[in-house]
């Protein structure tokens, strides 16, 4: 939104003459066309001018999210493009522009910029509700056996079959529990399925629609989990001051009205709170984890204001990146008014090369006993994993949060051929295999990513279109190195 405002003001500075001075100096004038501008809370840009009888002006802005096209000119005559961020604050803020002629006599503008307009609470609170929220997290923990992810689906920026995949079904459902998954994740889109962007309030038919297909799991008898994910990045983009309050304010109002639209729901509904805040691949900051943390307690306080069956329901809260080294270095556990209702979520795609690399540096063997076959990673081999999932045993497993392996899985380079393409799916399924088993071993619930692609480096295990078997060898390699994995608890 680009503005201009003209208003004349003028301010005249007249300098006396003395023995030696040049007469072109004795009198000299600054004017700029307003010296006020109010403007909403977004992003923008607004325009003055600037006209002087001088030689040169400068100019500086006393706060930086208020900046000028231009900073000094000598022209009589200037346009000033004044530069503005969005307000992500509840308050409004000023900023000072001061315009000084040949370093000496000024002129101001203020920039008034208002604040975020309010959100409504949506907690409509009831009274809290025990039924059918019985068990513990270690219980619940250990009555799913292995989960599944909708990828690629519901979390599409709204459309849910933006990404390839069609409409799911029941029968898609049905399919998955036929394979040997008794719990599905469903990554999911609400930023883009607002009515207005400043209430925040969610569509009823996006609502009901997420409903549908939660409701598919619940006539299987399985556990669910829903969570808010990358949905354009508002959230998971932003583990920044800049932006914590008002991704704070969101994640309050988006978790209260999913919450509280879900609260008759027993448990085998799992709220997760968000997916994968990260700036980058790198290590955070001390700010970066702070507000990503932040995120997570806002999240539980959202779900308990609601009450009802959500004052127990178990919830799901995440590791900086879902990384598993940054967990154990900087997760904290939030506070929670529910007891023994809580557990963690890391994902591993380890090593990356084999997991999910497309590029020159991919390679197709996974394990010891494959690489005789051909290059494997130099890193995140057996050993590795063994030893990452037995930290997060140490960390949170042992201290009482059993912890979701909310993603994991490799790409089905299906390019290949001949024995390089046969040795590449066995070693594929005995990654699967021993990720799955390895991770009950330790506590650690697995969930394989399935995006629903079919072709080259694609994730899929089973097809979309009617719930049948896409690829058995992965499938039957993941449930049965699930089966042999035994919870610790």
């Amino acid at each position: 939104m680009k503005k201009t405002i003209y208003v004349a003001l003028v301010l005249f500075a007249f300098f006396t003459s003395c023995k030696g001075s040049d007469p072109s100096l004795s009198k000299q004038t600054i004017a700029v066309s307003t010296s006020s501008i109010a403007l909403n809370y977004s992003s923008q840009t607004s325009s003055v001018t600037v006209k002087m009888t001088g030689t040169k002006w400068n100019a500086t802005s006393d706060q930086s999210w208020c900046t000028l096209s231009v900073n000094s000119s000598s022209s009589k005559e200037t346009d000033v493009t004044i530069n503005v961020t969005g307000n992500n604050s509840f308050a409004a803020r000023n900023a000072k522009i001061i315009f000084t002629l040949n370093n000496n006599d000024t002129v101001s503008v203020k920039v008034a910029q208002s604040a975020l307009p309010s959100i409504p609470d949506y907690s409509s609170p009831i009274a809290a509700s025990s039924v059918g929220m019985t068990s513990d997290v270690k219980t619940l923990a250990h009555n799913i056996s292995v989960g599944w992810n909708l990828g690629n689906t519901l979390e599409v920026p709204g459309n849910e079959t933006g990404w390839g995949n069609p409409l799911t079904t029941q029968q898609l459902i049905d399919g998955v529990k036929a394979a040997g998954f008794n719990a599905v994740r469903i990554p999911c889109a609400w930023d883009s399925y607002v009515e207005d962007t400043i209430s925040y309030k969610i569509k009823a038919t996006w609502l009901a629609r997420v409903k549908q297909v939660v409701d598919y799991c619940y006539k299987n008898n399985m556990y669910v989990i829903l969570n808010i994910h990358w949905d354009g990045g508002w959230l998971e983009n932003h583990p920044q001051y800049a932006y914590q309050e008002k991704v704070n304010a969101k994640q309050k109002a988006y978790w209260q009205q999913i919450a509280a639209y879900f609260r008759d729901y027993d448990e085998h509904l799992l709220f997760a709170g968000t997916n994968e805040v990260h700036v980058d691949y790198n290590a955070p900051s001390a700010e970066n984890i702070a507000v990503q943390l932040s995120y997570n307690q806002t999240f539980v306080n959202a779900v308990r204001s609601t009450g009802g069956k959500n004052a127990y329901r178990t919830l799901i809260v995440q590791s900086y990146n879902t990384n598993i080294s940054y967990a154990v270095s900087y997760m904290k556990i939030p506070d929670d008014t529910a007891s023994k209702r809580l557990m963690v979520e890391v994902h591993c795609y380890d090593p990356w090369d084999f997991c999910g690399d497309t590029g020159s540096s991919a390679v197709n063997l996974w394990g010891a006993s494959y690489a005789s076959y051909g290059k494997i990673s130099s890193w995140g081999q057996e050993d590795y994993i063994k030893q990452q999932f037995s930290t997060i045993k140490t960390n949170f497993v042992d201290k009482g949060y059993p912890v979701i392996l909310g993603e994991f899985g490799a790409v089905r380079r299906s390019s290949l051929t001949g024995t390089t393409l046969t040795n590449h799916l066995a070693s594929r399924a005995y990654y699967l295999g021993y990720v799955a088993q390895y991770a009950k071993n330790n506590g650690i619930v697995p969930f394989y990513w399935d995006n629903g692609i079919t072709g080259n480096n694609g994730f899929a295990l089973i097809n979309r279109s009617d719930g049948s078997v896409f690829d058995s060898q992965a499938l039957n390699a993941i449930v049965t190195g699930a089966s042999n994995g035994v919870y610790p608890y």
